[in-house]
């Protein structure tokens, strides 16, 4: 079906977008038109805002309609890198910061939810005092079990003849490494922890019908050899 979109500045794009499809492709698609990036954009259709997680179809958009876009204040997209640092003793340096990229963050809140429930309500609140006490509740306590790990590598590494022994040693050894890693990229990369939206459309390339990946960022459009020769 075709749709038409209203921008801010009066501009209409008439897309055919399929009703199925869901209204953060759409916005997608329409940053790629716009270059209003996704987060930004807000859409109306009869006065309603349209959700990113919902279709088109659940909003009874039809073939033909037309659709308002508003652009929402911009809110800064990364803060200084040394704002999501953590002190010495597992305090945040900045940690309104740091909540709030959290909070951004769905897939890390929903981790978070899961692993540490306390710590998740912590940061969805507004006291920040308890949010620095739990933090360096919780690198407390991580001090404490890293420290039992290597009293036990210690005791297990007395008798390096025992086969049970050096099983526990290479579990004790694998597991502290993975933890080491997980603070790692916390501390230093929060930001790879962030959503990446990948957006695939319907086309069809001499009456073959194909799915293609959109990257607003790319400088040419390449398909595979074997994808040309399907296409003729």
């Amino acid at each position: 079906m075709k749709i038409t979109v209203i921008t801010v500045d009066e501009q209409f794009i008439t897309l055919d977008v399929d009703p199925e499809e869901s209204v953060e492709n759409l916005k997608a698609l329409l940053e790629v038109e716009t270059r209003v990036p996704l987060q930004q954009q807000q859409l109306l259709f009869n006065g309603n805002e349209l959700h990113n997680s919902s279709k088109l179809s659940s909003f009874n958009v039809k073939d033909g309609e037309l659709l308002v876009m508003k652009v929402a204040t911009a809110a800064p997209s990364r803060v200084a890198n040394n704002d999501l640092n953590i002190n010495p003793d597992g305090s945040c340096v900045n940690p309104g910061a740091f909540q709030q990229h959290v909070r951004r963050d769905s897939n890390m809140m929903t981790q978070l939810l899961q692993s540490d429930p306390e710590l998740a309500q912590v940061i969805l609140g507004n006291d920040l005092n308890k949010l620095q006490n739990l933090m360096r509740d919780r690198h407390q306590q991580r001090s404490h079990l890293r420290r039992q790990q290597e009293e036990e590598l210690a005791l297990l590494n007395a008798d390096p003849f025992d086969v049970e022994a050096q099983k526990r040693i290479e579990a004790a050894i694998r597991q502290k490494g993975i933890d080491e890693n997980w603070e790692a990229a916390i501390e230093h990369n929060p930001e790879a922890f962030a959503r990446v939206v990948m957006l695939y459309v319907n086309m069809e390339v001499n009456g073959v019908p194909l799915k293609a990946f959109v990257d607003s960022g790319a400088q040419s459009t390449i398909i595979s050899k074997s994808c040309a020769e399907r296409c003729g």
